[in-house]
């Protein structure tokens, strides 16, 4: 192998050049573009890859591709290794600073990824506490009452992201303070090699000894007593030394049944902050950035489907544009709401609340700037009289009531004037834009309602 081929970026590119002549533009640019190279050592490249989702796939529809490429540039043994952007796929941590950081990827020293920065952190109503909380951190760690900083939440709604962006910016910052991104998983797992390998004073020392901790989900160490009581010690060794340290859980502290009190009473002793599931403008915010960083023309349509019914989970969100990328490349299919509604409905929730007429009055009344009980009132006003009218097909079409019970809930109105109502509307929805209009934005706003 020649000094240029010692570089696993340069084999990458070479690779690349390969590859793009064989595929389409987008499949390109949705499949091998997010890969990055890692490491080359004996003509073996590992590379990163941003999900399992992405892996399999990769390794089932463009694994000979990959390899030929690879083997085009370093010969007939070269092998081609994966790494899943995930906590559990990173390797044991280590302190021996590289004397060329990499420059995507992981970073060796710290294991922190790259990727997550604050930059590209998108912040809502959800997460914006949490996010300042982690800014005024990385800004001076160790130096705020925010010691330490946990953020809890579920699954999928950004701990990570913040957690390593802290670390991301102190080491962009040129700060000399040592930073160790790891999960509690990974601590422990070490903790019990060191055990076994009679070790215990090395890995002590080596977690002690650094200036800023974050530790991703603690709730990994409910129950494992001897991990609780070496990361009591570790904890405060690093507090009374003023080190700064970040933790993340899926639940608070004080819910962690099955930690010691006096853990929970240290992580409860700085500031602890949540993060939420994302509102619908935060959920349209982050698939917008993903569908820009994609390169793909997504109908706004689209990514208004996907953000009403994906309401809990970040990563599926992001997942679900990766989805449909996936498969419009593989089948050729353009990506229209059609193939969004066929290729996500598995991952699609079901309405959980029924809808009520109440609800739908409540909606149209708010749409058209009035109070709902002027829709149970007798006013003849033009726009109250549309707006009723609405309300009254709309619960026609998406309640199972009857027309005699739909006209109770207007004022007791009887079952012809709500079946005039309901057809006046369905006329005028076939040369009215701006109603269908109307109607489209008052059912995504129910939908919302109803998730």
């Amino acid at each position: 192998m020649n000094q240029t081929q010692s570089d696993p970026t340069t084999v990458w590119n070479q690779c690349l050049s390969i590859i793009r002549q064989s595929v389409n533009p987008q499949t390109f640019h949705t499949w091998f573009n997010p890969i990055r190279p890692v490491r080359l050592e004996a003509n073996r490249l590992l590379v990163e890859v941003p999900s399992r989702f992405f892996h399999e796939w990769l390794d089932q529809h463009y694994r000979s591709l990959l390899l030929s490429a690879l083997r085009d540039t370093l010969g007939p043994d070269a092998t081609l290794l994966y790494q899943v952007q995930d906590v559990e796929k990173q390797p044991a941590p280590s302190f021996a600073r590289p004397s060329t950081p990499p420059s995507n990827g992981l970073d060796s020293e710290t294991q922190l990824s790259l990727r997550y920065t604050f930059d590209n952190f998108v912040e809502g109503n959800n997460n914006q506490f949490a996010r300042a909380a982690a800014f005024a951190v990385a800004q001076s760690p160790g130096q705020t009452s925010f010691n330490p900083l946990v953020i809890y939440g579920g699954v999928g709604l950004g701990k990570t992201h913040l957690l390593q962006a802290i670390g991301n910016y102190i080491r962009a910052s040129d700060s000399p303070a040592r930073v160790l991104y790891v999960s509690s998983e990974r601590f422990t797992l070490d903790f019990i090699t060191a055990i076994q390998q009679n070790r215990s004073t090395e890995f002590s020392s080596r977690y002690r000894s650094v200036d800023v901790l974050l530790l991703d989900d603690i709730q990994f160490f409910v129950n494992k007593e001897r991990t609780q009581e070496e990361f009591f010690h570790t904890f405060n060794s690093l507090h009374q030394k003023g080190k700064q340290i970040v933790l993340t859980s899926d639940r608070p502290p004080r819910d962690l049944h099955g930690m010691e009190e006096r853990l929970i009473s240290r992580f409860q002793s700085g500031l602890v902050t949540d993060i939420q599931p994302p509102d619908y403008e935060t959920r349209l915010a982050i698939l917008n950035r993903k569908a820009e960083e994609s390169g793909a023309d997504f109908d706004p349509e689209i990514l208004d489907f996907i953000a009403t019914h994906i309401t809990s989970n970040i990563r599926e969100l992001e997942g679900s544009l990766i989805r449909l990328l996936a498969y419009s490349s593989l089948t050729g299919r353009d990506i229209t709401l059609t193939l969004a509604k066929e290729v996500l409905r598995d991952i699609v929730k079901p309405k959980q609340k029924q809808i009520s007429i109440e609800l739908i009055q409540s909606i149209v009344a708010e749409h058209y700037g009035f109070a709902d009980d002027l829709l149970r009132a007798r006013s003849r006003k033009q726009e109250i009289a549309l707006a009723r009218q609405v309300a009254m097909y709309l619960a026609k079409r998406l309640t199972n009531a009857s027309l005699k019970t739909i006209g109770l809930h207007f004022g007791g109105r009887d079952h012809t004037t709500v079946l005039h109502g309901v057809q006046t509307i369905e006329k005028a929805l076939a040369n009215d834009p701006n109603l269908r209009r109307d109607l489209a934005d008052i059912q995504r706003k129910i939908d919302i309602a109803t998730l």
